[in-house]
């Protein structure tokens, strides 16, 4: 069968959910038996987000061959069984990046470089190679990031139209607008979608169905509206209401609006029925919690709901496996107090604390603080990445009694830096691009946390760092209880660290976050969540006795 395409682009407004309902299409395509690929387009001129603020962009979501890559296929990644990697994430600064050096090394003959035809065909052929990360796909689809009208999206759009011209029976345009209710008038207006669609439309594509973002439910005579004026089949205009529990129901609900059958009719693809039980139980599971966990982010970016957004889901898919409903507190890291007093009662509350990565200053006391919280009061603890080398920090300085212990990041000239810089980053000059990224083998360590998390001796997980922990304090801290779980395959280097005596502290260097779904909850964040219960649980023993 020939691979199909979907483009999906997006009117009136940003975030609009894009990345989720091009998750959502392509999980009910697989249902239907379909092999997808996922690809993010994003119109910005940095090569990728990795040097771009977590306040800008939110997080970088990391894949298996190390490319840092936009959020939204995170959202790829937890609602399919796409191949994620660096082809699934282009840039327009990556594709200026190719072309002009291109030119530089004289490929064009002399010609005159230009945004048609050489910008538009290598855009063609990232869509291309995007296809063929895996053999046998069936269906590529395609989001184009920003809002239509937007001039850094252009070139990308003007590619879609040629692409769409040159194989027009094998792709799909879907548009997806807002439809915004007016309270003072009462009314649903649907003029915005429609000067959407007519800016596309004039860039040359033409939607085939329109999904429409709205608040409420819509009447029949708006569906009516927006086909006629928008020059698209009735059933094809698409209605995606604000769920009411859980960003998990998009599938269901937009399975109950036909969009899979339609998709399928369109490009004459199989249209078997599907089965979503597991989707159901899921928001079943939401909707009816066996009890309420509260998990504390000490973190430098909490004012973003996305700047730690793999971690909260990844928190989420953890009680979710164990019929809780999950309540986040978020600290500022950098206003916590540094008094133990003043500290234990701005943080009180939470049943377990995780700390996130980062880097810089900003907040590293307050987050060594937490740890020391958690360790002496013998609550549940979780540091990744930053998080970890915290709890390395603070380790090194209350319980082994190096009171100057620091990362280099931190203090470059510390007396005991327990955190040191990788060996290879050492002379690196640029940022971007640079640190140790993507998928690297861990030996477990048996009897640990780790192990019996994961159940396996050996485990595969993502990294974005630069800083690791210093082996010259590995002898001294291990004397005084820091355990070093799990060490990077065939080097000695530590991946993932515990606190022997603690119910449950653990910190790691890699983000496992990234590869948690709602169906197969991370491990680490699976034994966390159980470990918030139980402490839940011996605090309430405790109060009842007294």
């Amino acid at each position: 069968m020939q691979t199909k395409y979907i483009f999906i682009t997006g009117g009136v407004c940003s975030s609009l959910g894009k990345g989720l309902t091009s998750a959502a299409i392509g999980l009910l395509l697989e249902k239907k038996g379909l092999k997808i690929a996922m690809l993010k387009f994003d119109p910005y001129l940095n090569v990728d987000p990795g040097t771009m603020s977590p306040f800008q962009h939110g997080e970088v979501y990391v894949t298996d061959d190390g490319a840092e890559t936009d959020l939204d296929l995170g959202h790829y990644y937890r609602y399919t069984h796409s191949c994620l990697s660096r082809a699934s994430n282009v840039t327009s600064g990556q594709i200026y990046n190719t072309v002009i050096r291109r030119e530089r090394h004289g490929d064009y003959l002399g010609k005159t470089v230009q945004v048609i035809p050489h910008i538009t065909d290598e855009i063609k052929q990232r869509m291309y190679h995007c296809a063929k990360q895996q053999e046998d796909v069936d269906v590529v689809l395609v989001e184009v990031g920003g809002t239509v009208g937007d001039i850094e999206s252009l070139p990308f759009l003007e590619a879609i139209r040629q692409f769409t011209y040159e194989h027009r029976a094998s792709c799909l345009n879907i548009h997806l607008t807002y439809v915004p209710y007016l309270r003072a008038a009462g009314e649903v207006k649907t003029k915005p979608s429609q000067h959407s669609v007519q800016v596309l439309r004039g860039i040359g594509i033409f939607p085939d169905i329109i999904v429409c973002r709205c608040e409420f439910s819509l009447d029949e005579d708006v569906k009516d509206k927006i086909s006629l004026f928008c020059n698209v089949n009735r059933r094809a205009v698409i209605e995606e209401v604000d769920v009411q529990h859980s960003i998990y129901e998009v599938p269901l609900q937009l399975h109950q609006e036909g969009i899979d059958s339609l998709i399928c009719e369109l490009l004459n693809l199989p249209n078997p029925a599907i089965d979503l039980k597991e989707w159901e139980k899921i928001v079943h599971t939401i909707c009816h919690p066996k009890g309420t966990i509260t998990v504390g982010i000490v973190g430098k970016y909490v004012q973003h709901q996305d700047a730690y957004k793999s971690v909260y889901e990844a928190l989420f898919h953890g009680a979710l496996a164990a019929g809780y409903k999950l309540h986040i507190k978020r600290f500022e890291a950098d206003k916590l107090p540094l008094d133990p007093q003043q500290l234990s009662q701005a943080l009180e509350g939470c049943d377990g604390y995780l700390v996130p990565g980062g880097f810089g200053e900003r907040g590293w006391e307050g987050k060594i603080q937490a740890a020391r919280y958690c360790r002496e009061g013998k609550i549940p603890y979780f540091g990744i990445c930053l998080g970890m080398q915290v709890m390395a920090v603070e380790f090194a300085r209350h319980a082994v009694g190096l009171t100057e212990a620091n990362s280099t990041e931190i203090d470059p000239d510390t007396q005991h830096p327990v955190i040191s810089l990788l060996s290879e980053q050492r002379g690196v000059q640029d940022l971007g691009g640079t640190m140790r990224l993507g998928a690297y083998l861990c030996d477990l360590k048996p009897h640990t946390h780790a192990q019996r998390a994961y159940k396996q001796p050996q485990i595969s997980e993502r990294h974005r760092h630069r800083y690791e922990f210093n082996n010259t304090y590995k002898e001294v801290m291990e004397k005084t209880g820091f355990t070093i779980a799990g060490t990077l395959k065939d080097e000695n280097l530590c991946e993932i660290a515990e606190i022997k005596g603690h119910p449950w502290m653990l910190g790691v260097q890699f983000h496992p976050e990234f590869k948690s779904k709602p169906t197969e909850p991370h491990p680490l964040f699976r034994d966390f969540v159980q470990a918030m219960i139980q402490h839940k649980e011996r605090q309430h023993a405790t109060a009842s006795k007294e």
